[in-house]
């Protein structure tokens, strides 16, 4: 599928959590043209902050879109090898998604455990490992999943990520592997065992 490309030997710049403008700015902006903007509205206090914050230790694993949107995810409900699930994680105590950020999106997928990297082994939960859905190319939302290579792709550069082994790139212009999140169990449910290990974003040269 191409040469690999050597991205632990480059010194990327981080684009990362590159945002909408946000609501403040939008504000300021409407105040300075003497504007009223009435759909600009807080949300309640705290929510906010929570459903931008990054994946957290004990944050249950939630389907992204679809009809499942909002249900919580089980490695029995994924089968191995078959298709990538988008995620978002949930605070386990307010039970707000961290959807406020599409840099909080997770790809997960189901994998025979043999077929993990030493590396990629201990991040795994019965199989199933998670990453940044963001490529680290130019920031494109990761969607493509191959699997007889087993192999996940970026449709916007054709970067492509091999997620047996710690988000390796394989082929394309992505210079960084994928951020992984480590994952455990907990009463059936896929839950973050930790915050994304490396940067989620997209990087250029220095």
């Amino acid at each position: 599928m191409g040469n690999a490309v050597a991205a632990e030997n480059e010194s990327p710049t981080c684009r990362c959590d590159r945002e909408e403008p946000s609501r403040r700015g939008l504000l300021k902006m409407a105040l300075a043209f003497g504007i009223a903007l009435p759909w600009l509205r807080p949300a309640p206090a705290g929510a906010q902050d929570v459903s931008i914050a990054r994946p957290q230790r004990l944050d249950r694993l939630v389907h992204a879109f679809g009809a499942k949107a909002g249900q919580i995810i089980s490695p029995e409900s994924m089968e191995t090898g078959a298709s990538l699930v988008i995620a978002y994680p949930m605070d386990p105590v307010s039970n707000v998604i961290r959807s406020g950020s599409r840099f909080n999106q997770v790809l997960l997928v189901r994998l025979d455990p043999a077929e993990l990297s030493e590396q990629t082994r201990p991040y795994a939960a019965e199989g199933v490992v998670a990453y940044s859905a963001v490529c680290t190319h130019l920031g494109c939302p990761l969607s493509g999943w191959y699997p007889n290579e087993k192999v996940i792709k970026c449709f916007c550069h054709d970067s492509v990520y091999d997620p047996k082994d710690y988000g390796r790139v394989v082929s394309g212009p992505a210079p960084k592997r994928l951020a992984i999140l480590p994952l455990a169990v907990n009463d059936g449910a896929l839950i973050a065992a930790g915050g994304f290990l490396g940067a989620v974003g997209f990087f250029t040269q220095a």
